[in-house]
């Protein structure tokens, strides 16, 4: 690393400059371009912050309600698949129904301002096993609510009806 030359220039890299040669700072400070981005930093303690407040054991209960109640009321769902059902499972729920397409499900619940992921999740090996092309997938957080699950089954439900 003391042999390297620096890869960016920047501030905060260079402890002396002269027409005739530039000294760079000593490592890891060599490496460091341009502005530290204390902005980030600071958002990131803050985030931080606002989760401890709220606790992350109390976030992960949460999850765990919205995930097991969203399997629930989908599981009422005339033609739903569900891929994935352990007990303690991801705020995640992929799923399928019917012969619909995964990206056509998706893109007519985006169009009801419902937001889905499609596609195979970076995950194909696991959609060839299934013999799937891909999924629908709804994620859940901290800030998600049972009002809006019953919107995703209402969307799903208003789809299906459409094929």
């Amino acid at each position: 690393l003391d042999r390297m030359p620096p890869y960016q220039g920047g501030g905060e890299m260079i402890e002396s400059v002269s027409f005739e040669k530039t000294v760079f700072e000593h490592l890891p400070f060599k490496f460091e371009a341009g502005t530290p981005d204390y902005v980030a930093t600071h958002g990131l303690a803050t985030a931080i912050d606002y989760i401890n407040s709220i606790g992350i054991d109390n976030i992960s209960r949460h999850e765990q309600e919205l995930t097991k109640y969203a399997m629930q009321k989908m599981q009422e769902i005339d033609g739903m698949r569900i891929f994935g059902t352990a007990d303690h499972k991801d705020a995640v729920v992929s799923f399928l129904v019917g012969d619909i397409h995964h990206l056509d499900m998706g893109t007519l619940l985006d169009r009801l301002g419902i937001a889905v992921r499609t596609g195979h999740h970076c995950a194909q090996p696991l959609m060839i096993r299934l013999g799937i092309q891909g999924t629908v997938r709804a994620s859940f957080a901290m800030y998600n609510t049972t009002e809006e699950i019953d919107a995703l089954v209402e969307g799903i439900k208003r789809v299906s009806k459409m094929f």
